[in-house]
């Protein structure tokens, strides 16, 4: 088949890239090369087999071009930042919505043309995960702790009924969304856009919510990125990994090779589409426990600092009910925690990368966004 990945240089992107490549198809990247994830220059892992357009999902022309004889649209374009995208909204409202929009407007005007259309959208539209009270037997969809809460470090919820403290529970695709992020209100944006418009053109179309993505590739000198790239980066510059609150908030971390092989998969059914889907483990892992095993498997005897404070719009916990995409797709992740950790430790090992977490936790608290 005829590909398109836009963000296709990216983390995700070029690995998704690889195993196209790999599995013959004939691809084509579209990327603007964001300088905060690639700085000034094409990345070396760039698949020299798949075609490359340097051009940003905003131009409609680059858009117009790039789609030419391609049966099916990876997109996977997008600003990353939680933090970030609190003060330069414009940046990511423009990236991610307009970009999507750009790219859908364009696609309509030969909607028969295409197969399939796969978005990436995030866990991170959820908000909090899912609860239980299992004295009171009842399923729980707490919306953000209040600020009085936290600042008295009062961490986790509890039961509006009893008083007894919640337990997780896996989150499935029917919960609630409560977006607590500009950039968690444009991955929602991205997914619905998409669905809406796929359904009404007959596009076959699938909205991928993925959870707490890890592996080599990841912008190291990106603060902004995901948590084991932001640890791995302070752990090689022998600077203590950064944690808020306790460091008993938990995430689902799944390898960048299953978010591919839900993406592959989404290629060979028709279950999948009109769907939005969870991609993860259900597996919750602590935040701090990250952090410890990345400094052992670096060799830096580096205690993680818990700083006892907190960011606007963190969550506490949340990881992923994967029942939907085993049911739909046949999805089942196959990397566990301390074998991708150890792949993604022998490629930070041998990178460089300048920490830049200080200087971005100093942005948040200057725009009130650290307490």
């Amino acid at each position: 088949m005829n590909i398109l990945v836009t963000g296709g240089a990216g983390f995700i992107g070029s690995h998704l890239v690889d195993a196209l490549v790999e599995r013959g198809h004939r691809v084509r990247i579209l990327d603007s090369i964001v300088e905060q994830v690639h700085g000034d220059k094409v990345p070396e892992h760039l698949n020299p087999a798949a075609e490359f357009i340097r051009g940003d999902v905003c131009d409609a022309d680059a858009v117009r071009k790039a789609l030419d004889d391609i049966e099916v649209v990876y997109h996977q374009a997008a600003e990353v930042g939680v933090g970030q995208s609190m003060y330069e909204i414009v940046r990511y409202v423009k990236a991610n919505d307009l970009g999507t929009a750009v790219l859908l407007e364009e696609m309509i005007k030969r909607p028969r043309q295409f197969k399939k259309l796969v978005v990436a959208s995030s866990m991170s539209i959820y908000g909090e995960g899912d609860y239980r009270c299992a004295k009171c037997d009842s399923r729980i969809h707490p919306f953000l702790r209040p600020d009085e809460q936290l600042a008295a470090h009062e961490w986790n919820f509890r039961c509006t009924e009893c008083g007894r403290e919640l337990e997780l529970a896996g989150t499935p695709e029917t919960k609630p969304l409560y977006p607590t992020s500009v950039y968690a209100v444009s991955k929602q944006d991205q997914e619905q856009y998409s669905l809406a418009v796929g359904r009404a053109y007959k596009i076959p179309t699938v909205a991928f919510r993925y959870f707490n993505v890890y592996g080599t590739r990841q912008a190291l000198s990106n603060p902004y990125t995901g948590v084991c790239a932001i640890f791995s980066s302070r752990l090689l510059n022998d600077q203590a990994p950064m944690i808020f609150e306790d460091g008993e908030q938990s995430r689902d971390f799944v390898h960048v090779s299953d978010i591919v092989q839900a993406n592959l998969l989404a290629l060979e059914t028709d279950k999948a589409d009109y769907h939005a889907i969870n991609v993860g483990t259900g597996q919750a892992t602590s935040v701090k426990q990250i952090a410890v095993l990345l400094a052992k498997g670096l060799g830096k005897e580096i205690a993680p600092e818990t700083v006892g404070k907190y960011r606007e719009g963190d969550i506490r916990h949340c990881i992923a009910d994967i029942t939907k995409a085993r049911e739909l797709l046949g999805y089942e992740p196959k990397v566990e925690l301390e074998k991708g950790l150890e792949e993604l430790l022998g490629w930070v090992s041998n990178q460089s990368a300048d920490d830049k977490v200080s200087a971005a936790t100093a942005e948040l608290a200057a725009h009130s966004l650290v307490k």
